[in-house]
């Protein structure tokens, strides 16, 4: 093993006392404070336009398009930018990101400042968001191994994972409370204001460069071939490959019954404050979950915890389809949310210590998009079978089969689409453990410290 593989990852062994250390990590939860303002900043201004649009339209459907629009671009162009992260000084990428979310931020603003809002400005704006989000997201996620040695990676990862949690706790309060004092512009302008804030630190902090591996080396070609050496990685790797088939599924389920929570529960409870609380009290859920993980806690492998949560999820995302009242509603969010924050950290922090930090860009990049593949097709599907299918299917006399567990008033509808969505994901999960590849998929891949020592 020569000095540049060395330096190429830290041992989980290693203790925190070395003067990099320390600086990476106060660097990175620099990052994730940063993040957490931007965040805030950014869903206050998305609750104003969505209850502005709602209550303009009385429909999901809109909503759900603009969740298609933010996923779609991110799908299509995640290999480049991986290829990006890889190549250039992720530092700089994410910079680029948050200028350009600056900027969609200020014509959206003008938008409404001048009466000129159009319902395909806030989709055209959306796209362009979603291209700068997708050039940041892989930058951000492949600096995580430079900066946080593996032994202290799931606390980092949940800390990180809270910053979004944080977010939805405190952004849905503030956003009703502006959204009346200012409207939707004053909104819009926080949002502008915390991506300066991001913008600053990220021009005083200095992320490593990962020194180049074996696995890189044998990557290193045209940036044009880089865009699908991801792809490349998991094709080799069908365990692999197939958990991301089935979280792809998953995620299709899940996306459809997110999307639907704003005018769900603006249906169920017909009151913009209920909303503001039930979606904090499940953010809260979120929060505390992260908190559980960053403690040590978790359910045997990483892996093994990351499957016994999506259980979680899919029972509780058909129970909160049953709920119909503001306080059984948050109840069932929060523990949807509290079991999701199992889901995401544990995995991230098993795909550090597997994958090579110079190629993390383009196999994460690509992970993102065949996990995310469908999930468009779950925003241009929901909102019509929503609006059309569902909503004035409990006006008829069939309805009455399934009222006993929904109910029959305003988003008893979308409630049910909810219980379909967590018995699926819930079916889909129990497929996916039953197939041994698939269970011993952490064991059966390699740690990349492991590989180089060996080497």
């Amino acid at each position: 093993m020569n000095d540049a593989e060395a330096a190429a990852f830290d041992p989980p062994e290693s203790p925190i006392q070395t003067p990099a250390a320390r600086a990476g990590l106060a660097i990175y939860y620099a990052l994730v404070i940063t993040q957490t303002v931007s965040l805030i900043g950014s869903q206050i201004s998305e609750y104003a336009v969505s209850i502005a649009v709602f209550r303009a339209t009385g429909h999901a459907t809109p909503l759900a398009l603009v969740a298609f629009f933010s996923a779609a671009p991110a799908i299509l162009l995640g290999g480049f930018a991986g290829a990006l992260a890889d190549r250039f000084d992720r530092r700089g990428l994410m910079l680029i990101a948050n200028v350009g979310f600056a900027v969609v931020s200020t014509l959206l603003l003008f938008s409404f400042a001048f009466g000129a809002f159009r319902l395909w400005h806030l989709y055209a704006l959306t796209v362009c968001a979603s291209l700068f989000a997708a050039l940041g997201q892989p930058a951000f996620q492949a600096s995580i191994a430079m900066l946080v040695p593996d032994s202290h990676r799931d606390r980092a990862n949940a800390i990180g994972q809270m910053s979004g949690s944080a977010a939805g706790v405190v952004a849905p309060a503030l956003a009703g409370l502006l959204y009346a004092l200012v409207g939707v512009v004053g909104s819009i302008g926080v949002d502008i204001a915390t991506f300066i804030v991001a913008i600053v630190v990220l021009l005083i902090v200095r992320i490593p460069r990962p020194a180049e591996t074996a696995e890189g080396q044998a990557l290193r070609t045209a940036i044009w071939r880089q865009v699908f050496d991801g792809f490349r990685y998991l094709a080799a790797r069908p365990a692999l490959l197939g958990f991301c088939g089935y979280i792809s599924s998953v995620n299709f389920l899940a996306s459809a019954a997110f999307v639907l929570f704003t005018p769900y529960v603006l249906a169920r409870t017909g009151s913009t404050p209920l909303l503001g609380m039930v979606l904090a009290v499940m953010n809260v859920g979120g929060i505390v979950g992260a908190l559980v993980i960053s403690a040590g806690g978790r359910l045997g492998s990483r892996l093994n915890t990351v499957m016994l949560a999506i259980v979680a999820v899919g029972v509780f995302t058909g129970l909160a389809g049953a709920a119909q009242t503001a306080p059984a509603l948050g109840g069932d969010l929060f523990l949807l949310m509290f079991a999701l924050a199992f889901t995401n950290a544990p995995f991230w922090s098993m795909m550090q210590a597997k994958v090579a930090p110079d190629v993390q860009g383009r196999v994460f990049a690509a992970y993102i998009q065949v996990i995310t593949l469908m999930t468009p097709l779950a925003y241009l599907a929901i909102g019509p079978l929503a609006d059309r299918v569902f909503e004035p299917a409990r006006l008829t006399q069939g309805w009455r089969s399934v009222g006993w567990l929904v109910g029959f008033g305003p988003g008893a509808g979308m409630g049910l689409m909810l219980v379909v969505a967590g018995a699926l994901i819930l079916g889909l999960t129990l497929a996916a453990w039953a197939v041994p590849a698939i269970r011993r998929l952490e064991a059966d891949l390699p740690d990349h410290a492991a590989a180089v020592a060996a080497a």
